[in-house]
């Protein structure tokens, strides 16, 4: 599966998400900062990701995927880029 196809996939699902996606093909590390994680745990943060992209999961046609998840506030004081949709 392609970087490109990954980062469709989540922002397809969770569509006020910024993302940003690394991989070789098959392991992939992903970075989702959206409003939606305002209030959630970081289980819930990623159960929301990992639901949008269940199907490529049990396929096997997305093999691993490491999530880090924030919302907009907490990537700022992370230091990272400020984005608009």
């Amino acid at each position: 599966m392609q970087i490109e196809v990954v980062k469709q996939l989540i922002k397809a699902g969770l569509q006020d998400a910024n993302v940003i996606v690394e991989g070789d093909g098959a392991h992939f590390m992903a970075i989702v900062v959206s409003p939606q994680f305002a209030s959630k745990s970081r289980i819930q943060r990623q159960q929301l990701v990992y639901n949008v992209i269940r199907k490529q999961l049990d396929d096997g046609s997305l093999h691993a995927i490491s999530l880090k998840t924030y919302t907009p506030q907490e990537w700022q004081a992370q230091g990272g880029e400020q984005w608009t949709n």
